[in-house]
């Protein structure tokens, strides 16, 4: 097994391998920026390297900074937890190159999914179903339009390299398609640099089911059930729960078995996520992740399997522990990512925090990197923590959540607890009748 072991990331996730290597018996050493000196992570890791100042582009997706802190420390390996540069394929090659371990996928499965265009037309030819639209890129205004007709409207329009919601436009109707396609290229070229876009059917009122699987180097394939994350605003994840309210066991059953045999027929290795729309019992294929997710403690908690850990034994060549018929799942798991934010204007938050109470009891858990005293710094993703609940049902883990939310003290900032609470007493929250645009109408409602 891996003696050493680089974080090449920061706050939570970074916190969270750390705890896994310490209890596998892996050493492991933390990058940090010169804003993150103080940060819980810096503080429990083996060893730190300040790796730059407080810009990602300086510190934290520094490639040169980086492979120099793995020389310097003699690690054997590099996680790159997510967000940051988990998804670069560059980067995972040169990791290889200078003689490490990445853990994660072949960077040619980085590559493949990370062009939305290539991974629809390799997912279909896999076998998944997909959202009727554009084959593939959309040149012209021409070329779009007809696609709308077969399709039929509303379309929505995607960057190829996006992600986030960012450069998408939703269009209703023929005439303002040609202003639609041309804002999604302007925001596609602005914000991945790359103008490439792309049309599918847009869905009115779907779910986004995700399928958590993992591949190893020896042709094994698993799926881990499925993680609903419909509860969004501008497309960006809150509420996360597993198993999914809306599937029934023969359709959980069926798109995970289809995903994990797309993952062995690719040879994926490591841990992913295959995301779908899901309307009226029909699945179609929207992204894959190549990399752990935010949200991966829900599947945890279902499934009482550290992904992380496995993630680590599979990167150094182990075959995967888990096995269809050794894991099944095990009542009800809901997580809400707190931000330090407004809960109303949503406007960030950073600053010091004053007093901090961590939630506790049965079946709680609170993935953070906070600490009172901690000052949250304004230069990264303004989430500061992950509360996720477990209960023998979802009633149960509902009720949990409520009394968790209440527990939780984050004295000096805003933070979206408030929001959380409100989202939990909603009605269709409890009875689970909701879809990705529910937020954003209920929202839209309650500030009227």
């Amino acid at each position: 097994m891996f003696k050493k072991i680089l974080i090449a990331n920061r706050g939570e996730i970074a916190l969270r391998i750390i705890r896994a290597c310490r209890e596998m018996g892996i050493e492991s050493v933390a990058v940090h920026s010169t804003a993150d000196s103080s940060s819980m992570a810096v503080r429990l890791a083996d060893e730190s390297v300040c790796i730059g100042p407080p810009q990602s582009k300086d510190s934290y997706l520094n490639i040169p900074a980086i492979l120099s802190a793995a020389e310097v420390t003699g690690v054997d390996a590099i996680h790159p937890g997510y967000g940051f540069l988990s998804e670069n394929a560059q980067f995972g090659r040169m990791i290889e190159e200078h003689g490490f371990t990445f853990i994660g996928p072949n960077p040619d499965h980085i590559d493949s999914m990370g062009d939305k265009v290539t991974a629809k037309k390799t997912v279909m030819a896999l076998g998944l179903p997909v959202v009727p639209g554009s084959p593939g890129a959309v040149e012209s205004v021409e070329e779009g339009l007809e696609i709308c007709e077969k399709a039929g409207f509303p379309v929505i329009i995607k960057a190829a390299s996006g992600g986030g919601g960012k450069g998408m436009q939703v269009v209703r109707d023929a005439e303002s398609f040609q202003e639609a396609f041309s804002t999604a290229r302007r925001e596609a070229a602005a914000n991945f640099g790359d103008d490439t876009v792309y049309i599918e059917k847009f869905l009115e009122k779907p779910r986004h089911i995700e399928i958590q699987i993992f591949g190893d180097k020896h042709g094994n394939a698993v799926h881990l059930g499925e993680r609903d994350c419909s509860i969004q605003r501008r497309h960006q994840k809150l509420v996360e729960e597993a198993p999914s309210p809306a599937l029934t066991e023969k359709e959980r059953d069926y798109i995970g078995s289809l995903a994990a045999d797309v993952v062995q027929k690719m040879g994926y290795i490591g841990a992913g996520t295959i995301e779908f729309l899901y309307e009226n019992g029909e699945f179609f294929f929207m992204e894959m992740n190549t990399r752990i997710q935010v949200e991966h403690p829900v599947t945890e908690m279902i499934t009482g399997i550290d992904l992380i850990a496995e993630q680590i034994r599979v990167a150094y060549g182990e075959p995967l522990r888990i096995k269809k018929e050794n894991f099944r799942l095990r009542g009800h798991a809901i997580e809400v990512r707190i931000n330090a934010e407004d809960p109303d204007s949503f406007m960030p938050s950073p600053g010091k925090i004053k007093q901090f109470h961590a939630p506790g009891g049965m079946g709680v858990r609170f993935d953070s990197a906070i600490y009172g005293g901690y000052s949250i710094p304004p230069y990264y993703d303004s989430m500061i923590g992950k509360l996720i609940v477990h209960g023998r049902d979802r009633d149960q883990a509902i009720r949990r959540l409520r009394r968790a939310i209440v527990e939780t003290v984050v004295d000096g900032v805003k933070t979206t607890l408030p929001l959380h609470d409100w989202i939990t007493n909603q009605d269709d929250f409890v009875t689970g009748d909701y879809n990705i645009h529910w937020l954003e109408k209920k929202l839209a409602e309650k500030n009227k």
